[in-house]
């Protein structure tokens, strides 16, 4: 992966262009995540591909196996390194999971 500066994409949940959580599903607030972090990334002209790790942080309790078979559907087979944390709780309530991405920033072309 080469590129320019860092990008820091902050927590992002499993919350629509309204602010209002899309379920209360963890597959579909994972989804939804992941979008967000996807749209967040490609206001600056990056992709999946320039992500370099993913922070996944998931309530107390959440079934893992269902959070990473949706991670799956949106991110592909080859996602980025990952670390999966389980947290006692959110100050959102309802909210299952929270994802954060470190990325490059593409080279900018002449």
């Amino acid at each position: 992966m080469t590129g320019g500066s860092l990008l820091v994409v902050g927590g992002q949940q499993g919350t629509d262009e309204n602010g209002e959580l899309v379920s209360t599903d963890l597959g579909e607030q994972t989804k939804q995540a992941l979008r967000n972090v996807l749209a967040v990334l490609a206001e600056v002209g990056a992709d999946a591909s320039h992500v370099a790790r993913l922070g996944v942080y998931l309530a107390a309790g959440a079934d893992i196996e269902a959070g990473y078979a949706a991670a799956f559907e949106v991110w592909g087979a080859n996602p980025a390194a990952v670390t999966v944390l389980q947290v006692p709780s959110f100050a959102r309530p309802g909210v299952l999971v929270e994802i954060e991405a470190l990325a490059v920033a593409p080279e900018a072309r002449s």
